[in-house]
């Protein structure tokens, strides 16, 4: 979709670079447009306008100009500033994670209104009380999905056979679950637990609202987020930087527990 001259945008800021001395370089996340750069000038003055509206983790309605090379914001104003996001470092971790994925898996000038309402709606369930990490499992499915990486879990992505009841494996390079005799045939397939495909199936069809009443135990956990980042590594074909700090925040986590008990 062309953008007009002045044009505005719901958008979710997902980085910010400094841009000279007052000015910032955002990368947003709109409903309308998909993935833009845009600059907000004089957004790092004292007292700025701007300044607040354009964080990331930032949900706000943009007036935009465009420019030559990068649009100008002209105006803005926060519908959410996601305060409760930022409160503690797990669940801000959580949330930059977040947005790399968007960041990683988006081009610019390409939208998907879809992917917003997910990140949207992830950035809101990370505020609840409820299981992070099963708001990161189900965001990262739906991701693939929304960026048309759906892996195949109702059948053999090789034979097409439908899947037995059994440990079957998950193939990256396939993109989907294979049977235990196609596996033997593929390089670097995991293992996937008759409880993993149940709730992976489970989450791909059903709204958040059933998928959060999953008992999600610690190995299932594990294993999921396994097959899932090992899936988008490969998609990638890069690591996803913030993976290896909520895996330190977790293991720090875990540590501590041991430590006081």
């Amino acid at each position: 979709m062309s953008r007009p001259r002045n044009y505005r945008a719901q958008a979710v800021v997902i980085k910010q670079i400094k841009l000279g001395e007052f000015d910032k370089l955002l990368t947003l996340y709109t409903s309308e447009f998909g993935k833009l750069k845009a600059v907000a000038k004089g957004a790092c003055r004292p007292g700025s306008k701007l300044g607040g509206n354009v964080e990331p983790l930032t949900h706000s309605s943009l007036s935009l100009a465009r420019g030559r090379n990068l649009d100008i914001i002209t105006q803005s104003q926060i519908i959410n500033g996601f305060p409760e996001l930022k409160a503690d470092l797990w669940t801000l971790s959580c949330s930059l994670y977040i947005l790399e994925l968007v960041d990683l898996f988006t081009m610019e000038n390409s939208a998907n209104p879809a992917l917003f309402e997910l990140l949207l709606g992830t950035l809101h369930r990370l505020t609840e009380m409820t299981s992070k990490e099963i708001t990161l499992r189900y965001f990262e499915l739906h991701l693939l999905d929304c960026s048309g990486y759906h892996p195949q879990l109702q059948k053999c992505v090789r034979c097409t056979s439908p899947l037995k009841s059994i440990t079957n494996f998950f193939s990256p390079r396939q993109g989907g679950v294979l049977c235990p005799l196609c596996a033997e045939k593929e390089f670097k397939a995991h293992p996937l637990s008759v409880t993993a495909l149940k709730t992976l199936r489970l989450w791909e069809s059903c709204d958040y609202a059933t998928a959060k009443r999953v008992n999600l135990r610690p190995a299932l956990s594990s294993e999921l987020a396994q097959v899932l980042q090992d899936y988008i590594k490969y998609l990638l074909q890069r690591e996803v930087k913030s993976i290896g700090w909520l895996e330190e925040l977790k293991k720090s986590s875990v540590d501590n527990h041991y430590r006081t008990h």
